[in-house]
């Protein structure tokens, strides 16, 4: 059987699936992180027990992101250094086979990327992103009174900043 260029990396927390049908994200985050946020992004994942609902592992300059309690891959995102200094993402695939991620919108993936980046691994406030999360959730469910908790933690398990 050819291989799909995924490799399923196994972590103390479980094992972790790759992406079964990866969707090229048509939006990504613009930000540039920083050549330290980036070793942390690397060096740093999540652990148990930190409320997150997300679990990370890089190989080279991808990384991929998991949710914790199915090990699903959601997210892979390749950073690539810019020339004046710093990291940005070039290239993200997002999971497309719905039975295990049903993707609401580009926008939507494009902040749920960055946020979990920002404030899962790199424990950013993170305050534009939340705020954004929770604008996005409260149009996608109809409930235009949910709480900042409420939808922050549907997606990212981490109390609010």
């Amino acid at each position: 059987m050819p291989s799909s260029g995924y490799s399923t990396p196994s972590t103390p927390t479980g094992d972790l699936r790759p992406l079964v049908t990866p969707r090229v994200m048509p939006a990504l985050p613009r930000r540039l992180w920083s050549d330290r946020d980036w070793e942390r992004v690397k060096a740093d994942g999540p652990r148990a027990g930190d409320g997150s609902k997300w679990d990370s592992h890089c190989l080279d300059d991808t990384l991929r992101l998991y949710r914790r309690g199915t090990g699903y891959g959601i997210y892979e995102a390749t950073f690539r250094p810019v020339a004046t200094g710093g990291w940005k993402i070039s290239r993200a695939v997002v999971e497309g086979h719905a039975p295990r991620y049903a993707s609401p919108s580009a926008e939507y993936d494009r902040v749920v990327l960055e946020l979990v980046v920002s404030a899962v691994l790199l424990g950013e406030p993170a305050r534009e992103l939340r705020a954004q999360l929770t604008r996005m959730m409260r149009a996608l469910s109809g409930v235009i009174d949910m709480t900042s908790e409420v939808a922050e933690h549907s997606v990212l398990g981490l109390p609010s900043a």
